[in-house]
């Protein structure tokens, strides 16, 4: 239902046609393969492949296609994984139509289409004093700072090519990092990996939420 509204507002606005709508990333991935559309509006939490993923796909595979995320959450733990994929845009669901006409024009000509509550949380971050790394010593089981940065973008949700480029460093590294600190942990897989970095609190255990209706 709420994507159904979506796509008769969208077809309502001035310069915008709509081309198609899905249910979950998958089916998102598949449309902009078919249609190519300009802009895609993106929801994060669907399912078999969340927002954040299909977005990734969809600016690895079709670069001239954008992203503007439209969705309910605008915590970190969500809008800083769908930035590093590649949207672009970044609404939550009670921006009216004119928001969105401008953030889909502003995506269109090169800028960031971000509503004002996302630039505030930028700016916060950007400003915000950089945490002192911590030394090795510090850290459990005789994890290095560089594997420490690695667990935590494995507890993010980062796959090995994003944790690449957030580091700048190559995937055969990273996956040598990875090696290396499931040893040290005793952990088997990213899940395990995730939970380790949350009980020792090198990362933040993402907010819980209610589930979210898939509309791109």
């Amino acid at each position: 239902m709420v994507r159904e509204g979506i796509v008769l507002l969208l077809g309502l606005l001035p310069g915008i046609e709509v081309v198609g709508s899905a249910g979950d990333g998958e089916e998102a991935v598949e449309m902009v393969a078919v249609h190519a559309p300009d802009v895609v509006l993106m929801d994060l939490r669907m399912p078999r492949c969340d927002g954040v993923e299909a977005t990734r796909r969809i600016r690895d595979r079709h670069p001239s296609t954008h992203v503007v995320v439209l969705t309910t959450y605008a915590d970190d733990d969500w809008l800083f994984p769908a930035l590093r994929a590649g949207a672009r845009g970044y609404l939550t669901k009670d921006a009216d139509g004119e928001e969105i006409v401008r953030a889909v024009q502003g995506v269109m000509s090169g800028q960031a289409g971000l509503s004002p509550g996302v630039q505030r949380r930028l700016l916060d971050r950007v400003t915000a004093p950089d945490p002192p790394a911590p030394r090795p010593d510090e850290l459990p089981d005789g994890l290095t700072p560089r594997e420490a940065e690695v667990l935590v973008l494995i507890a993010e949700g980062l796959p090995n090519a994003e944790i690449a480029r957030t580091l700048h460093i190559g995937q055969a590294t990273v996956k040598t990092h990875i090696n290396n600190l499931f040893a040290k942990t005793g952990v088997h897989d990213r899940t395990q990996a995730a939970r380790y970095a949350y009980r020792e609190g090198l990362a933040a255990p993402p907010a819980a939420g209610a589930s979210g209706v898939g509309v791109t």
